[in-house]
């Protein structure tokens, strides 16, 4: 059966937009990705409501941030553990509730839908030893430089249990600038580098903060 223009037509449409929509998730996924902050831990850096652009390349190539890095990072599923749960030889957060299936794995780690993720400054690399007293953070026996947080905030621990530990390969340990306001590795241990999702690059909104973030 021979097919009308029109019908031609809106069938070159329909593979033009299939073709359209596959290159937008290979971009967002695997290069870059804009994305808004929605919370204030990493104030006075970050504000919730500022348009960011991520950069996934680093993911696609597994590559490890750089200390000082600002990431995104899929959200524990347990984000505190008790003193009392904290195990030295087990300080990586837990992730339990992977989808099952690869509609699910579609659906949630590249259409993000029922997705919560963290941002986030990168501290400690893998075999760093991080500790945190007298509201300081000590890598390898020597306090961290932070000209990024405001004068008056300090690394408190509160109830948070992890405050010494040796970053074990392929994870980091992260904090929020914003340390009386942020719940971080310091509640739910390192975040493995599978499951970090990108690094910000620029921030785009509002334009009069636009350009790169340190």
């Amino acid at each position: 059966m021979k097919l009308s223009d029109r019908t031609k037509d809106i069938l070159e449409w329909i593979v033009c937009i299939l073709i359209a929509f596959v290159l937008a998730l290979l971009i967002r996924y695997y290069i870059g990705t804009p994305t808004i902050v929605k919370q204030s831990s990493m104030h006075p850096t970050l504000e919730p409501n500022q348009r960011l652009i991520l950069n996934r390349w680093g993911r696609t190539i597994k590559q490890m941030p750089e200390r000082g890095d600002i990431i995104t990072f899929e959200a524990p599923d347990k984000t505190y553990i008790t003193v009392d749960e904290f195990n030295s030889n087990d300080v990586i957060a837990k992730y339990s509730n992977e989808p099952t299936n690869w509609f699910g794995n579609f659906v949630f780690h590249v259409l993000e839908i029922g997705k919560e993720s963290y941002i986030k400054r990168v501290i400690g690399l893998p075999g760093d030893h991080v500790q945190i007293y007298d509201g300081k953070v000590y890598i390898n026996g020597e306090e961290l430089d932070e000209p990024y947080l405001q004068d008056n905030v300090t690394t408190n621990m509160g109830r948070y249990a992890y405050s010494d530990l040796i970053v074990p390969e392929n994870c980091v340990f992260a904090l929020g600038d914003n340390r009386d306001y942020s719940t971080d590795s310091r509640a739910f241990g390192c975040i493995p580098l599978e499951k970090i999702e990108g690094t910000v690059w620029i921030r785009f909104w509002p334009l009069n903060l636009f350009g790169t973030i340190e």
